[in-house]
């Protein structure tokens, strides 16, 4: 029996401190010198290595980057050995979520292609991997997919889809960066745990989430190697499946499949079972073999071509064979053919829709953005995509979302600079952009932030948009929707539509909270001031401004922010935006006391209350009343932070039990009463734990944590108190951006000192030295400096 047989049948602990003393053997370091080169001390590490301790989450983490091992598939051990909170509900973020099925719908008329499927699973059985190439409509995309489709009982945890726009006309291709956040969004993976920036960054952690899960990816319409070579699956159980017009010679390591034409056996087998003919002698096709010969050349035996000419024969009954070939004859050549032929039997109003429909911005669609670029109603644009799906002039992947080929957007671009005018093309563009930012900002309404308020200026508002029942509804349509919202925004750039490219980062911000980070969010806010600028507008301007400020804030880019801030004041004062006026002070009540001052951050929320209560808005009030009572407490003025909450926070109505001023007004009661009512303190922070996890908000499950902390610590109960700390560290450290850390650094530290770990402590504050004066956090420096006196007194 090996060591790591030995481990597992032991208990968590003992098969942790197994697993640590072969990262030991692994960094070939003696305890001393292993202690040195991780900052622990000897003593600390022995108990770690014997299993006397659980050891810190940081000190695993630290030990695995000492001996280059990944610490993540530590992690579920190190949870079972910390004693962690009793298992969360089953709405929680720590259930596993549904498998995600993003394949596109299988084409139930599929012909043919057997040694290219032998070929194509034989290749994933021997690499993981495989690469189909061929010309444009040969069927690649079809017989991944339908592969895929047969492969996703031996890959049950995702079937995964995305297009990589290597060959669409009118976009660019997708970037790496890009398609590796839009898969680790696809499978849930939280935006706290995605690197902020780094394709490397990005595939390594795509590769390690894939690491665990039998899943199946198809990368389609890839440009070349170096697009997809990011994307592919490490070692482990997945595999994925590329298709791209070019052979990707660069990709040595990939076993290359390439498609040809169907044979004429495949298309006739093909033609007969599109149009739903029997077969045989006295069908359509059977009385008239030479026109039946001529369709097959006519469409040059690609799949797509052939589908588009059998749809006319299903749905022309009294057609013979001769006429589709007359019809067809007509064409330029093989696709456009069938599809010249398809669109001369629509009527008006479908062959506009369907020429509008190719100047779309993004890879899918829904009927709402169909129905606004036609400007027609919901009902029509409906029935129209139907006529146009049953025409196989659309696709539908899946319920609710159409798509065109690359061939058919191609086409239906060249349509309309053919036979529409440049003015009604970019009226029909300008809808579409209109409904992106209005669809965006009733989304926005529906998530559990503090909205504006302001309804957008950009354009009007489209007939009809989505309704959103809950923040769930308008998560998910975010989140379908996002590739087209950024798609929207570079149209908007493109054309000069500057308040469209000011407005619709605005109504994203909730979003990027959850699922983006704030790289991205940045660089589309200094692109939104850059817009404002042009404008002119002062609202608009200080509106930018501020947003650029809170994106500032949220990376750690403190005196960024408030330069920011800074320039917004003054616009918006000038225009007397009182909702606006009211959120910039609360954003710099945040980011004067990170910067060290006291009495300032009082004051502006105080101010921000004000305003919102004269604007007539007691969320926001609620909002300005919970940040300041959360001061009050850093303060130490526990009584009147208990008072202040208890009532606005609370108290007022709100559909969202996890609305950020009711978890704000939670956590600082508990805080707040923790030494008077313990029983209370603690039930006031077990639900805003529990509303957190819920909620799937990484910062604020570890926030709940690290507070949950504080307050067992001043119960006197410092075991339970090291192990919330612990769990919320063990949170931080899945999180890219070191600088959430600094928030709570020193009240850890503070706990592990009144525990007798003063070793511990002075490390933590010391970390905290080193990261308060980078980031501007002067509040944080000084407690660190006060926290490493208390220890060197006491020592």
């Amino acid at each position: 029996m090996d060591m790591q047989e030995q481990a597992a049948q032991a208990g968590p602990l003992e098969e942790l401190a197994e697993r640590l003393r072969l990262l030991q053997e692994l960094s070939g370091l003696g305890v001393r010198a292993l202690a040195r080169d991780t900052g622990l001390s000897s003593s600390s590490l022995s108990r770690y290595l014997n299993g006397r301790t659980v050891p810190p989450w940081p000190a695993v983490v630290a030990l695995c980057r000492i001996a280059k091992r990944d610490p993540r598939p530590l992690r579920p051990l190190w949870e079972r050995s910390s004693n962690p909170l009793p298992a969360p509900p089953k709405s929680s973020r720590q259930v596993q979520p549904r498998p995600r099925n993003d394949l596109p719908r299988d084409l139930p008329d599929f012909t043919g292609r057997e040694a290219e499927l032998a070929a194509v699973f034989a290749a994933v059985e021997s690499h993981g991997v495989v690469a189909v190439d061929g010309m444009a409509g040969v069927g690649k995309s079809s017989l991944t997919v339908h592969a895929a489709h047969r492969l996703s009982d031996r890959f049950p945890d995702a079937q995964l889809y995305v297009n990589l726009h290597g060959f669409t006309e009118g976009r660019e291709p997708l970037d790496p960066d890009s398609a590796l956040r839009m898969l680790l969004g696809a499978l849930d993976v939280p935006s706290e745990r995605v690197p902020q920036e780094g394709v490397e960054q990005l595939a390594a952690c795509w590769r390690s989430e894939l690491a665990g899960r039998r899943a199946v990816v198809v990368l389609d319409n890839a440009a070349d190697a170096e697009q997809v070579r990011p994307l592919l699956p490490g070692a482990g159980p997945s595999v994925a499946l590329i298709t791209s017009r070019n052979r990707l010679v660069g990709l040595d390591e990939v076993p290359p499949v390439s498609l040809d034409v169907l044979s004429p056996q495949e298309s006739a087998e093909l033609l007969a079972r599109a149009s739903g003919d029997p077969g045989g002698p006295g069908s359509r096709l059977g009385r008239d073999p030479e026109s039946a010969a001529e369709v097959l050349r006519l469409c040059g035996r690609l799949p797509l071509a052939l589908r588009l000419a059998a749809a006319r024969l299903r749905h022309r009954p009294g057609w013979t064979v001769g006429i589709l070939v007359e019809r067809m004859s007509q064409g330029v050549d093989e696709f456009d053919a069938a599809c010249a032929m398809s669109v001369r039997q629509l009527d008006r109003a479908q062959a506009r829709l369907f020429r509008l429909l190719g100047l779309l911005p993004g890879a899918s669609f829904d009927e709402y953005v169909a129905a606004a670029a036609a400007d027609m109603p919901l009902n029509s644009a409906r029935a129209v995509l139907e006529d146009l799906l049953d025409a196989h002039l659309v696709e539908q992947p899946t319920a609710g979302r159409y798509r065109l080929h690359d061939l058919v957007r191609g086409y239906a671009r060249r349509a309309c600079g053919q036979q529409d005018q440049p003015a009604e093309l970019e009226r029909a563009l300008g809808r579409v952009l209109d409904f992106y930012v209005h669809a965006a900002a009733a989304a926005d309404s529906a998530m559990p932030f503090l909205s504006s308020g302001r309804s957008p200026s950009a354009g009007r508002p489209p007939a009809a948009l989505p309704q959103f029942a809950d923040k769930h509804a308008a998560l998910g349509w975010l989140a379908s929707e996002y590739e087209n919202m950024i798609a929207a925004f570079e149209t908007a750039a493109a054309v000069g539509a500057d308040v469209h490219v000011c407005e619709l980062p605005r109504f994203l911000r909730a979003y990027f909270a959850r699922r983006c980070g704030t790289t991205h969010l940045n660089v589309l806010f200094e692109r939104s001031l850059a817009a404002a600028e042009r404008l002119g507008d002062p609202r608009q301007l200080g509106e930018a401004h501020s947003d650029l400020g809170f994106a500032r804030y949220n990376a750690g880019r403190m005196a960024e922010a408030g330069a920011a801030y800074e320039a917004a004041l003054p616009q918006l004062s000038r225009v007397g935006d009182v909702r606006s006026e009211a959120e910039l002070a609360v954003r710099r009540g945040y980011l004067r006391w990170d910067e060290g001052h006291v009495e300032e951050p009082l004051e502006l929320f105080r101010l921000a209350g004000k305003l919102y209560e004269q604007d007539g808005c007691p969320a926001g009030a609620a909002h300005a009343a919970a940040a300041e009572a959360w001061a009050l407490l850093q303060l130490g003025h526990r009584e009147e932070a208990a008072q202040r909450p208890g009532g606005p926070g609370l108290d007022v109505p709100h559909t969202d039990p996890a609305w950020p001023p009711t978890l704000t007004a939670r956590i600082t009661l508990g805080v707040a009463v923790a030494r008077e009512a313990p029983d209370e303190a603690v039930e006031h922070l077990h639900r805003a734990l529990e509303l957190s996890r819920e909620d799937r908000h990484l910062h604020n499950e570890a926030w709940c944590l690290n507070c949950l902390g504080v307050a067992l610590r001043q119960m006197g109960r410092y075991e339970e108190a090291l192990a919330r700390h612990r769990e919320a560290f063990a949170l931080l450290d899945e999180l890219f951006e070191e600088h959430w850390k600094i928030r709570f650094l020193n009240a850890y530290a503070e706990t592990c000192r009144l525990a007798g770990l003063p070793e511990e402590a002075l490390r933590l504050h010391r970390q905290a030295l080193e990261l308060a004066p980078r980031l501007g956090h002067r509040h944080e420096e000084e407690l660190a400096h006060r926290g490493i006196a208390a220890i060197l007194q006491d020592g």
